[in-house]
């Protein structure tokens, strides 16, 4: 757009842009801009300072106000040291001189919409990943998924610790995700860390960093994961399998956003928000001092947990329609159709490792796919295995009530196996083959 209240120079300096290759559109003043801009998609505005109505060093203000994409050149007949430092502060993308620099108009707006179009589309790029690892993005109609939804939704612009329970596989992540999207950190780093995958010695550098030569193989500063989160989130997952020495100092660093790297003197702050997961009863742990109790208060403050797929059938259709699609395009293959047997038989498994099972099956069910539509013959032995038929339970019949038993402790521990083991005071291997020997 080109604002300039001369006529002449408007219309020979829009026709020479035209001729360039560039959509023009013209405004006499001030307020005719402003209104186009309302109107139009423009990317890049030529503006004179001496208008009638305003002078354009302040029209700068007001259009960054409403449009902060656009790119404005501020155009002077006469050179002005002051007004030019003040149209740079207001966000004008240059300030140059009539007549002495009419060459530089050309390339100069060329180099003004390069920019706008580069930050639109990193501006959509940000709005496709908020959506991506929004709560909107989890598919569900089942009744305790939306709970768990709606109590995520209401905890993630308060600025506190969160705590997500379930059983490996439930989509703790994802929750996670949605919740830092949610939160007024959304703009920030995401830094998630599986407790469960290091050694002591490596989760330690991992999350605190270390100094150069703090042990054998560090030849250089490293930021830890608390650093990287300063501003944004840090998602502890498997936070039950954390050591107890390095529990103590979490929980310091959550008490004074204070840390120290491995082989450093000085302490480092960082400002983050802790989101933790865990499939263990931390306070069952705590309880039994094999989890800090301090610690686990301290992460407690607001719980969230999701339940296991085999809870929440109704929803077993919805995902599979989603990593179906996601997985054809992957595979550059037009989305199959579904058939009944197939759904019958993902609806009919138990799924013990939740949604990250089901989607490991539906990718490669369509990695299989020959035809139009994906049946039986894709699926794994176990998800086609006809169901253990059930005996009924009698009262007098001791294997009917061990079974019935085994199966309430299981309920209980959320199918925590080695927790059901330890309640039923049996070992761990005795505890699958009874799994195994009832079909549980």
């Amino acid at each position: 757009m080109v604002i300039d209240d001369e006529e002449k120079l408007r219309g020979l300096l829009s026709r020479i842009l035209r001729t360039e290759g560039f959509e023009v559109y013209e405004a006499a003043d001030g307020k005719s801009g402003l209104k186009k801009l309302a109107h139009e998609n423009v990317d890049a505005v030529l503006c004179d300072v001496k208008l009638p109505d305003v002078n354009g060093v302040q029209l700068v203000q007001q259009i960054k106000s409403s449009w902060p994409l656009v790119e404005i050149i501020l155009l002077t007949a006469y050179g002005n040291i002051p007004d030019g430092v003040q149209a740079i502060k207001n966000g004008a993308f240059d300030y140059i001189t009539k007549g002495d620099d009419n060459d530089k108009i050309v390339p100069l707006l060329h180099r003004a919409i390069e920019k706008a179009q580069l930050q639109k589309r990193v501006q959509e790029l940000e709005k496709r990943v908020g959506e991506k690892f929004s709560f909107k993005a989890i598919s569900s109609k089942s009744k305790s998924i939306q709970e768990a939804i709606s109590l995520a939704e209401r905890v993630a612009p308060v600025d506190t610790s969160v705590l997500l329970t379930g059983e490996t596989g439930t989509g703790k992540e994802v929750f996670a995700q949605a919740i830092h999207q949610a939160s007024a950190r959304a703009g920030k780093s995401f830094v998630a860390l599986n407790c469960s995958t290091f050694s002591k010695e490596i989760l330690e550098s991992e999350l605190f960093g270390h100094k150069q030569g703090a042990f054998t193989g560090a030849t250089k500063d490293q930021k830890g994961l608390i650093e990287e989160a300063n501003g944004g989130t840090l998602f502890l997952d498997e936070i039950g399998e954390m050591p107890l020495e390095l529990q103590a100092k979490l929980l310091r660093v959550l008490e004074t956003s204070e840390f120290i790297r491995l082989g450093d003197t000085k302490t480092t702050k960082s400002n983050f928000r802790l989101i933790a997961a865990t499939n263990r009863d931390l306070k069952k742990e705590s309880e039994e001092h094999r989890f800090r109790s301090d610690l686990y208060f301290r992460l407690n403050i607001f719980e969230v947990h999701l339940p296991a797929l085999r809870e929440r059938v109704k929803d077993i259709p919805l995902l599979t329609e989603f990593f179906v699609h996601q997985f054809a395009a992957k595979t550059n293959k037009k989305p199959p159709q579904i058939s009944a047997e197939f759904m019958e038989r993902l609806q009919a498994y138990h799924w013990p490792g939740n949604i990250r099972e089901l989607k490991n099956i539906i990718e490669r069910a369509v990695i299989l796919l020959n035809g139009q539509e994906l049946t039986t013959d894709q699926l794994p032995a176990d998800v086609t295995a006809p169901p253990v038929r059930q005996q009924p339970i009698s009262a007098f019949d001791l294997a009917s009530m061990e079974k019935l038993h085994i199966q309430r402790v299981l309920n209980h521990t959320r199918n925590n196996k080695a927790e059901a083991a330890r309640l039923l005071n049996i070992g761990t291997a005795t505890l699958y083959r009874k799994i195994d020997e009832y079909g549980l």
